[in-house]
């Protein structure tokens, strides 16, 4: 019998993936479930399973960490959210990866490998866990310098506003109009320079003049075979996406 160990830290993303192998894989034990890195380590130890699916940014300790310390002693399949670093790693490497929000037919072609590779040795990633701590740890000290809040112009007054709260920025002649849930402001610096100061891993630029928190996206729906529009979350506005960022919603 094939067992599985899942590490994942939202819980609502945790709940689709075991439903979603459910489906896929129904022959599949998942004795492990965990909640962040640290506790990942820990059942896996205590139950050895054949197959890990990692999340890559968890508390504790991260998904690139455990696997780390699992070494060759389990097939990998990592979660990421979009990283285009990562996934070009992922892709060069000799590992799976699922990008969030895993869909079922990526998840039914990861499956599908799995099976096939059960009979050999898991892969040997040292060399590629090693080069993307590395870039991890680059990541980290840039984000500590990135923008936690903005000063804007909300009607007649300033005020400062954290960067999560915001949807989306979308440039406005000389000024840069920022878009949060209940409200809007606007900030003199033009979009080319507030991109530089923001987390790219969070803030997407998806078209010359908009930027979007990825978060705050619900969907993107493809209306037409050059147009494909960003549906956001509790927002009736609708962003539109450059050719030259499509390959952000693709999933391969």
């Amino acid at each position: 019998m094939t067992t599985a160990l899942i590490a994942e830290d939202e819980p609502l993303m945790r709940e689709r993936l075991l439903a979603a192998l459910k489906e896929v894989w129904p022959e599949l034990e998942i004795p492990c479930v965990a909640k962040n890195g640290i506790e990942a380590l820990k059942l896996w130890n205590a139950h050895r399973p054949d197959i890990a699916f990692l999340d890559i940014r968890m508390p504790g300790k991260t998904g690139l960490e455990v696997a780390a310390e699992i070494g060759d002693a389990a097939h990998i399949v990592f979660i990421t959210a979009y990283d285009e670093y990562a996934v070009q790693a992922f892709k060069d490497g000799a590992v799976d990866y699922l990008l969030k929000p895993v869909e079922l037919e990526r998840l039914g072609a990861a499956v599908t490998r799995l099976k096939k590779r059960l009979t050999a040795k898991p892969a040997d990633l040292t060399g590629l866990l090693e080069q993307l701590l590395n870039q991890g740890n680059k990541s980290a000290t840039d984000k500590a310098t990135k923008l936690k809040w903005l000063r804007a112009s909300l009607g007649n007054q300033t005020r400062l506003i954290n960067v999560d709260d915001v949807l989306f920025f979308q440039s406005d002649t000389k000024y840069t109009r920022i878009v949060m849930k209940d409200n809007e402001a606007l900030m003199r610096s033009p979009l080319k320079e507030l991109i530089e100061g923001l987390d790219e891993e969070v803030f997407w630029q998806v078209h010359r003049g908009v930027i979007v928190n990825a978060h705050a996206i619900d969907r993107a729906v493809r209306e037409a075979p050059e147009k494909l529009i960003l549906h956001l979350k509790g927002h009736k506005e609708v962003l539109p996406v450059s050719r030259q960022y499509y390959h952000l919603f693709k999933q391969d």
